[in-house]
């Protein structure tokens, strides 16, 4: 018998867990190579894991909404199910560091005993109903491969009552490991202080956190721990734009069959911007800055409980039709939980909507490890002192930048909002081209 594991792989640049949001087979069930297993969800992700072997569901090691590090085991395989031999591809598996490797290596065999004085390697499901419920590990017998002990085995304790306690100080020390262990690698070298306990009153709705939301938390965390921020803005006068998109809108709509919006028209102007600025283009990797040849603009989505940043490839080589067509279906994909890893990945430079709400001001957070996230507020009516000395009701719009001071500094910054808010404030029909 071959006892194969399947771990959580790397969904994405950054991503350092996943949530099982659905599990797609049971223990029993037969697979072959390339099936998928589960349904994986992350914050950059949507994403189904597929089988590496031939063979039959043995242990479905995490339940539907337990999050799972990276190289954590989800479930395995008996490779010799059918009584042949299985196919011989590598199993799905992210980087992990050497000795654990060589540990998944090693045979195993169902329900055998973990050595003793061995040390084991938790999940992260089974060390929070460890810590929930003063479950000392080290006195519990796992059923899984290798004597790995799985959610199951502490769910039986719980319900026989029969539940191993550590003293004080040994529990002290295995708590403080548990959270050592199951903290996420982004933010680790940024450690926040421990939660606050907050009592819930009658009345109160607890809603639990779930893996897309704990990875948007950690990597916003890493973002303002990691990265100083700056900020700045300016005032864009964008009456031109608006009354030539205004007025060929629906024709626009009628040819092409999505909508002309705004938002093509600001991306269109940072992807020009960028190129003629690279600098904004850059990231900080420690000892240099990279600076990115390819404009790729991350443009954020928001949905009803999280939120995704999609990325549109080589915006500067885009039509603003182009554009619009990419951000709607991103925006599509989004919202019907079908984006793929390639369209998360790669971004360079973010640029938010938030006019969208209605907002007029706002300082967003970086998307690390970019340098920069620009803001495109509402387009508000406002009136306006002219060159002239007259007074007029123009289209009004602000622009926020938030950058890397590391990186970036105001100067640079202000050539680039200055050179955007030049492209806005020009465009008009007899200027600009959609197609």
């Amino acid at each position: 018998m071959a006892v194969e594991q399947i771990k959580m792989p790397q969904l994405g640049e950054s991503v350092t867990e996943g949530t099982i949001s659905k599990w797609l087979v049971s223990p029993g069930d037969k697979v072959n190579k390339y099936d998928p297993l589960a349904e994986v969800m992350t914050d950059k992700v949507n994403a189904e894991i597929p089988s590496s072997f031939t063979g039959t569901i043995k242990e479905l090691v995490a339940g539907e909404g337990d999050t799972l590090a990276v190289g954590e085991v989800i479930c395995t395989i008996d490779a010799g199910g059918d009584g042949e031999a299985a196919e011989s591809p590598e199993p799905v598996q992210a980087d992990v560091p050497k000795e654990e490797a060589q540990a998944s290596e090693a045979p195993s065999q169902e329900s055998a005993p973990a050595e003793k004085g061995s040390k084991l390697r938790y999940s992260p499901a089974v060390l929070k109903l460890s810590q929930e419920h003063g479950i000392d590990l080290a006195q519990v017998s796992g059923t899984g491969a290798g004597g790995r002990i799985t959610r199951k085995d502490l769910l039986k304790l719980i319900e026989s009552g029969n539940i191993p306690v550590a003293g004080k100080e040994e529990k002290a020390q295995r708590e403080q490991a548990a959270q050592a262990a199951s903290e996420p690698a982004a933010v680790s070298a940024a450690k926040p202080s421990a939660p606050v306990s907050i009592p819930s009153m009658p009345g109160d709705i607890e809603i639990p956190v779930t893996g897309v939301r704990k990875a948007i938390a950690a990597n916003m965390l890493r973002s303002k721990h990691e990265a100083p921020h700056a900020w700045t803005m300016v005032e864009v006068d964008a009456t031109g734009l608006v009354e030539y998109r205004n007025a060929i809108k629906d024709e626009f709509k009628n040819k092409e069959g999505f909508n002309l919006t705004f938002f093509a028209f600001f991306v269109k102007a940072v992807a020009q911007a960028l190129k003629e600025f690279p600098q904004i283009n850059s990231m900080w990797a420690g000892d240099k800055i990279i600076q990115k040849k390819d404009v790729n603009i991350s443009i954020a989505v928001a949905t009803e409980d999280a939120l995704f940043v999609p990325v549109i490839k080589h915006a500067d080589e885009k039509t603003i039709k182009g554009i619009a067509r990419e951000i709607t279906e991103l925006a599509a994909k989004a919202r019907a939980g079908k984006l793929t890893m390639d369209e998360m990945q790669g971004g360079t430079f973010t640029v938010n909507n938030t006019g969208s709400f209605g907002s007029v001001q706002s300082m967003g957070i970086i998307n690390y490890p970019q340098a920069a996230i620009l803001q495109v507020e509402s387009i508000v009516k406002r009136p306006v002192v002219m060159d002239n000395g007259m007074i007029a009701v123009r289209d009004m719009v602000n622009l926020c930048l938030s950058l890397d001071h590391r990186v970036l500094d105001g100067l640079i910054c202000g050539r680039f909002l200055q050179r955007v808010k030049e492209i806005i404030e020009h465009t008009s029909k007899s200027t600009t081209s959609v197609y």
